[in-house]
């Protein structure tokens, strides 16, 4: 009797992974644009969506995606695929060749795709950069390829070189549709004019906001924007000369705030925040200042400023128990001991150094005490510290609590201005999702033209994961879905990431039974219909999933290997 084999192959979130590449054309794409040598055991294009897709699916190094692979696609049907076809010499060489392409026809292309197709909206764009940081020496032997230099690192590494990680994503779901890799000495003030530009021909019209931190509030970089037609919304440093003015305007006068929104809190259920807006006079440009002043952020800098003076107390009570001891017997020792102590909320408090005189009598020469025994006086001096609140500073600070300035240029309302700003801190979530969730540092690699050549692959990859997030929140909203229960120990979410939905597809995968070296029946396992229905609020078809069959992973769609009985 033949004997036969069971074979089983990861599958998990891999399917809805390929459906949105193939949705995207990123095949056709690597295809369009790394050149295929004509002495190649693998195809370009496929090995680099299989990278993309490890990189969604588990972010491993170069030298663990054969292995990674290998669960998806070793068998006795695969034939001439398998998994070693994606051994680290073969992706590395396929990366030297992505770096030769030109990726930013490929990047408009890619961009291009997921608007038409995600219909995604296009008229506010948010930028931010962020350090990618790399240990160890690195050879900038390619002068051709971003630099990897000493710069200021936002992984508070400064002794670690790095490159600079521009992003541009859309109001619209929060979706990159844009990067810029920047040498790692490169400042982020001198990133938005080239960074706007690209914008502007990508879109072919400059008929959309452009909103980022506070490096964008330069004046060359503000009246490049306006002149050329450009409409922008950033925030006004805290040391420029209108906010400092206004600072001091409120010491002494009350200001007319007008009510703008109100939203819940994400992190108290039970509170509601409220935004103020007052609009005063124009900056020296003639751009509108919008002061806005938020409820939350109110308590936050109130609570933070009495953190600071108790913090302040605290060490200012250590220090006293030290005094007139080892490195604290002068005056110029304990002043510079309390200006360390006390550096986070010196000017909201008044401290005094107090001096205590006292005369003694010390003898004259050596010798036991006697009748003829001569003295002298010497004044010894010890201090001692007394400090007390400076209730003034402390009210003058209050007037400005909860409130901070934005700059534009737009002629639309307060409220309306402050709404598109508010979706700044999504663009640094999409920066975390990259260095924690994608995994982009440390980067397993050497060469930085590979370095480079991978960057561009996370963002692909963060293109999808984004798109993922930006859909199922999307339909959810519209189907009235209010949460799903896809967490561990069948827990909700109202907002699934796409940590949470690769973390309820993990055990979903593909029985097959192996006769005489052929596959004769293959079984999903492990779809339900929770599944089915989030692979529904996805945008994913159900075929990505139903129809699935040995050799499913190849992204060249060649005709599917036909085994009988099928499910």
């Amino acid at each position: 009797m033949d004997q036969m084999n069971v074979i089983t192959k990861k599958v998990d979130v891999f399917p809805m992974v390929k459906y949105y590449m193939d949705q995207l054309g990123v095949y056709g794409l690597f295809a369009k644009y790394v050149e295929k040598p004509k002495c190649c055991s693998a195809d370009p294009a496929q090995v680099l969506s299989v990278m993309v897709a490890n990189i969604v699916c588990a972010s491993q190094p170069l030298y663990k995606i054969q292995q990674w692979a290998a669960d998806y696609m070793d068998g006795l049907s695969e034939w001439d695929h398998n998994a070693s076809d994606y051994n680290d010499d073969q992706l590395a060489k396929n990366l030297d060749r992505l770096f030769k392409a030109d990726r930013n026809s490929f990047m408009t292309e890619l961009s291009s795709n997921a608007i038409d197709v995600y219909l995604l909206e296009t008229n506010q764009f948010h930028n931010d950069s962020t350090s990618i940081t790399f240990l160890g020496a690195y050879e900038n032997e390619d002068p051709k390829a971003v630099k990897l230099k000493y710069g200021f690192n936002k992984d508070h590494r400064p002794d670690c070189k790095q490159i600079v990680f521009g992003l541009n994503i859309t109001a619209d779901g929060n979706v990159p549709l844009s990067f810029q890799l920047f040498d790692g000495n490169r400042t982020d003030d001198t990133t938005h004019i080239p960074n706007w530009n690209a914008i502007r021909e990508f879109l072919g019209e400059q008929d959309f906001i452009y909103i980022a931190d506070c490096k964008l509030c330069s004046q060359k970089n503000l009246d490049h924007i306006h002149e050329h037609g450009g409409t922008f919304i950033t925030i006004i440093p805290k040391n420029r000369s209108e906010v400092k003015q206004f600072y001091e305007f409120l010491k002494t006068n009350s200001i007319e705030w007008q009510y703008a929104y109100e939203t819940p809190s994400s992190r108290k259920k039970s509170e509601t925040i409220i935004y103020n807006t007052y609009e005063g006079e124009t900056s020296k440009n003639g751009y509108r200042i919008i002061w806005v002043h938020s409820s939350a952020k109110e308590q936050q800098d109130k609570s933070r400023r009495e953190n600071r003076i108790a913090k302040a107390q605290t060490e200012l009570a250590e220090l006293s128990t030290r005094l007139n001891q080892y490195q604290l017997k002068t005056k110029e020792q304990i002043e510079k001991a309390i200006k360390e102590a006390t550096k986070s909320a010196s000017d909201l408090l008044h401290i005094q150094i107090i001096e205590d005189k006292q005369i003694v009598q010390r003898q004259i020469g050596p010798g036991k005490p006697g009748p003829n025994t001569q003295y002298r006086e010497e004044e010894t001096i010890s201090y001692r510290l007394e400090w007390e609140l400076d209730h003034k500073a402390i009210e003058d600070l209050a007037t400005r609590d909860g409130i901070f300035p934005l700059i534009t240029n737009a002629h639309i309302d307060a409220a309306e201005v402050l709404k598109a700003y508010k979706n700044q801190p999504f663009l640094e979530k999409r920066m975390y999702t990259t260095k924690s969730i994608l995994k982009v540092a440390p980067v397993f690699l050497k060469k930085p033209r590979r370095i480079e050549a991978m960057t561009f692959l996370y963002f692909i990859a963060l293109m999808i994961v984004s798109l993922m997030e930006r859909n199922i929140r999307k339909n959810m909203a519209e189907e009235k879905v209010e949460k799903l229960p896809i967490l561990p120990n069948g827990m909700n979410t109202k907002k699934p990431t796409w940590n949470n939905i690769k973390y309820f597809f993990e055990r979903v995968h593909l029985a097959l039974i192996e006769k005489e070296g052929r596959i004769i029946q293959a079984t999903l396992k492990g779809i339900t219909a929770l599944h089915e229905t989030v692979l529904r609020l996805l945008s994913v078809s159900t075929s990505a999933y139903s129809t699935i069959q040995d050799r499913w992973w190849l992204f060249n769609n060649p005709a599917s290997l036909q085994i009988s009985d099928s499910t």
